[in-house]
């Protein structure tokens, strides 16, 4: 299991948008189910929005300080490289 993650101050937001059917979105689906949890419970005041539309392309976006954005694609990574992308988003400064 990926190493779970306490969520720098400048941080403010995780999004996940996926699609509950696609194949693309399979690890996206994974992270959910095994991945979402722990974090969570690392991070229990932080805000992890889960937001499924049919015929969405699988993202990730971080909101930091002053409403600043950042958002990478999820398509067709397994549930780690999932975490990955946390990881890297929650370092961005």
């Amino acid at each position: 299991m990926a190493n779970i993650v306490k969520f720098s101050p400048i941080l403010k937001e995780l999004r996940v948008h996926l699609c509950p059917i696609s194949p693309g979105c399979n690890g996206v689906r994974d992270f959910v189910k095994k991945l979402y949890v722990p974090l969570k419970k690392a991070n229990p005041n932080f805000p992890i929005l889960i937001r499924e539309c049919q015929g969405v392309q699988p993202k990730l976006w971080a909101r930091y300080d002053f409403g600043k954005e950042a958002c990478v694609s999820l398509k067709d990574l397994k549930a780690e490289e999932v975490m990955k992308k946390i990881v890297e988003l929650n370092c961005k400064n």
